[in-house]
């Protein structure tokens, strides 16, 4: 399948994706949660896998857990708001394994509390690590990504299409993210790359992204409902990293909401007492100043969620076997329905 039109002949074109088990896969934000499991699931499909992340101690864990599990891995410490760091985790990986064909771009922070209440330098940080380090990452994926063709994929968020209060910055970073990549996308399909570039969108995921979170608030943060495993996030990120795709609703709720407030600004926005109820906990606040501005305690795949947690979203299972299903399917249509208006004796009336 052609991701973009091949504007240079001496470049590869993007064809296919290499299989799961052929691939190098560069994962920052690898020491929890979401990265955390993407990076064990590849590696047990067979990918050489880059573990990044700011947490030296929880990535030697993860690395040591994969290879007794028989997988390869390497671990590469690294603040991914820096450029000399992320420059660093492509060498390695270079280094190590030849080549990267998939950089996922994982990382990412939040902070609860009222945008006026948030200090400059805690905004500074979690743009610095969520959309810069996307930035950069994506930048120096690309330079790499080029030679052979590839995939990038970003991992934004339900945040990325519509804001809520109490996550104020946080819903900046990922709404920028989102222009980012759309931005970077079309000039690489301008440029003729063979760069696969996909932006993952998930809802509320049972992570410990509200325990790492900055707090400004007077009592412990929680992700608004419904809330899904990263499980099925982690699989939507290896399903792009195959089958090229632009952008992925993960949780039937997030492709609800984002629709909601498209087609009714008003009424989402008059929903913000409720959401910021739904963002606190009754108990005190235990680390409010999380893990910030240094690497906190990682290693853990799931958070301390209260309420249920989605076993599955049947919506995103669905939506990534049957989209590729419906494109061939249009096409034969229009390809049926243009045969039929050929068939068709002439009228007299010009088209």
């Amino acid at each position: 399948m052609e991701y973009g039109p091949d504007l240079n002949t001496e470049r590869p074109t993007m064809n296919a994706l290499k299989p799961l088990c052929d691939q190098v896969i560069v994962i920052t934000g690898a020491s929890s949660g979401i990265g955390l499991v993407t990076a064990r699931l590849a590696a047990a499909r067979g990918a050489r896998v880059v573990l990044v992340a700011r947490n030296a101690e929880a990535l030697d864990i993860l690395r040591n857990e994969i290879l007794d599990a028989g997988g390869q891995a390497i671990a590469v410490p690294a603040d991914v708001g820096v450029r000399e760091e992320v420059e660093v985790v492509a060498e390695c990986a270079i280094e190590a394994y030849g080549r990267i064909d998939t950089w996922v771009n994982n990382a990412g922070l939040t902070i609860y509390g009222r945008l006026w209440q948030v200090s400059d330098a805690d905004h500074e940080r979690l743009l610095r690590t969520n959309l810069w380090g996307t930035v950069l990452g994506s930048l120096i994926a690309v330079e790499h990504l080029r030679r052979a063709g590839g995939a990038l994929i970003n991992v934004g968020s339900l945040g990325s299409d519509l804001a809520f209060p109490l996550q104020g910055m946080y819903g900046a970073s990922k709404h920028a993210v989102k222009g980012f990549t759309d931005s970077l996308r079309m000039e690489l399909i301008e440029d003729g790359a063979p760069i696969s570039v996909t932006l993952i969108k998930p809802a509320s995921i049972d992570t410990p992204l509200p325990q790492h979170a900055r707090n400004y608030m007077d009592r412990e943060p929680k992700l608004p409902p419904p809330v899904y495993p990263p499980e099925e996030v982690a699989e939507a990120i290896l399903h792009a990293a195959v089958h090229p795709r632009r952008d992925v609703f993960v949780g039937g709720a997030a492709k609800a909401l984002a629709s909601f407030k498209t087609f009714a600004p008003g009424a989402y926005d008059a929903l913000s007492p409720a959401v910021s109820a739904l963002q606190r906990r009754k108990e005190a606040p235990r680390d409010p100043a999380g893990s910030l501005h240094a690497a906190g305690t990682d290693g853990r795949a799931r958070g301390d969620h209260p309420g249920y947690v989605m076993r599955t979203s049947a919506y995103t299972r669905v939506e990534r076997n049957l989209v590729p299903a419906l494109g061939l399917a249009g096409v034969l249509a229009v390809v049926a329905l243009l045969a039929t208006r050929s068939g068709r004796p002439a009228t007299g009336r010009r088209s």
